[in-house]
């Protein structure tokens, strides 16, 4: 019974039934061993919910390609965790709270790609905080409301009919740009809005490197 089978086994679990419902003696009974055997690798549930974490990130680490230019390296990043979270829907509201690397990780190639971008060492911390934020809370959200559907056996096109046809009825002058996008909402993709708004952010890293060339000549 080595670690890695442990947190594997973990991970199906947190999948198909989500954190309330890891236990240790769940996952005992999952793997057909006893309760010590688990205690060997893993000190409490929130040992096993980090490390659980810690595979993921690791995963989708892994398989980035590291030859890609800044940007490209965070759009990457960024879509990488989008689908994990999609995956393990658990994971995007877990990631912010569980203790370990898991967000460090996720933290330093954001940081270092905003360093190769030439943003202003005093805005790398509140650009690279954005991202972070946008990434695991977007996607995270994203996510659960997806499972939250699953779930409730509701099928995403008809709820965003539904959905549609009231933004459509509502009042033209009180909420015109809502009415004006409403068949929009019915044919968005969340993976391409997700991506939008992930482009917006790293749009802006121009302005504060624009910014700090300005500042350089004046002081020449």
């Amino acid at each position: 019974m080595s670690r890695t089978r442990i947190v594997e086994a973990a991970i199906v679990l947190l999948d198909s039934a989500g954190e309330r419902a890891l236990t240790f003696r769940a996952l005992a009974a999952h793997l057909d061993t006893g309760l010590g055997a688990i205690y060997y690798h893993l000190t409490d549930k929130a040992d096993l919910v980090a490390a659980a974490c810690d595979t993921i990130v690791a995963q989708v680490l892994s398989d980035l390609a590291s030859s890609a230019e800044p940007k490209e390296r965070v759009r990457q990043l960024g879509l990488a965790l989008y689908d994990a979270m999609d995956q393990h829907p658990w994971l995007g509201s877990t990631l912010p709270r569980v203790r370990g690397l898991s967000v460090v990780r996720i933290l330093e190639p954001i940081g270092q790609s905003l360093v190769q971008l030439k943003v202003p060492l005093p805005q790398q911390w509140s650009t690279a905080s954005a991202l972070l934020h946008y990434i695991l809370g977007v996607g995270g959200q994203t996510a659960a409301s997806s499972q939250v559907a699953q779930l409730g056996n509701t099928d995403r096109e008809s709820y965003l009919e539904a959905a549609a046809n009231e933004w459509a009825a509502l009042d033209p002058v009180a909420f015109a740009f809502v009415r004006s996008v409403a068949d929009q909402l019915l044919r968005h993709s969340d993976r391409q809005d997700f991506l939008a708004g992930l482009d917006l952010i790293l749009a802006g890293t121009r302005m504060l490197t624009g910014e700090s060339n300005t500042r350089s000549k004046r002081k020449a």
